[in-house]
């Protein structure tokens, strides 16, 4: 089993940046991949970016590339996501979400989820 803790959401202007970090427990993490994906109001939930531990390629989402940066700390099993130049479209609840092998754009790939954290961002 594999547990997922998500923090550092917030409310935050238009233009501004927020850190959003992922702590995974359970087991060995080297064969899963990590993502992000988000889920605004009366939306699907689409995806953000994702990472595999054992290749360094990273994705991300047309919407975000350029702003957002995924990043890991193998030591802390964690996965983090650093959000700039935020938009108000960017508001929504944001997920981590694990899966054993590699990286996928589809939510119903991934087997684990976080509690989710919000993510405001005013005009």
């Amino acid at each position: 089993q594999v547990q997922l803790v998500e923090s550092g959401g917030g409310l935050v202007q238009a233009g501004g940046s927020l850190r959003l970090s992922c702590a995974a427990s359970g087991r060995s993490f080297t064969v899963y991949t990590m993502g992000w994906f988000r889920q605004a109001p009366g939306k699907e939930r689409e995806f953000v970016s994702a990472f595999t531990w054992t290749d360094v390629r990273t994705y991300y989402a047309n919407s975000v590339k350029g702003r957002f940066t995924i990043s890991r700390d193998n030591a802390k099993n964690s996965a983090y996501l650093q959000m700039n130049s935020l938009k108000p479209e960017d508001t929504a609840v944001y997920y981590c979400a694990a899966r054993y092998g590699s990286s996928s754009l589809r939510a119903s790939d991934y087997n684990y989820w976080g509690q989710g954290t919000q993510v405001t961002v005013s005009s």
